[in-house]
């Protein structure tokens, strides 16, 4: 019987090394994946996220100017006419 429970001792010793070695080599693997994707991401040259909510809050001031010059300018050719 004693041999008996040091055999599963020792099967469950291994079997918890094991997932801790999984664990391990899981998180590794992710922070290699992370780092290629950074890397790939980098090279696209994309903006971030706030630089195109800037420029997307530019564009939208510039075409709201550009409305009120246009309305201003058919006044002003109306008057003319």
């Amino acid at each position: 019987m004693q041999i008996r429970n040091r055999l599963l001792d020792d099967i469950a010793k291994m079997a918890n090394s094991a997932a801790g070695l999984a664990s391990g080599m899981r998180e590794e693997i992710e922070a290699l994946v992370n780092s290629r994707v950074e890397k790939i991401l980098d090279r696209l040259n994309l903006v971030s996220r706030e630089e195109f909510d800037v420029v997307k809050a530019m564009l939208s001031k510039s075409r709201t100017e550009q409305e009120k010059i246009e309305e201003r300018l058919r006044k002003l050719e109306s008057k003319k006419k």
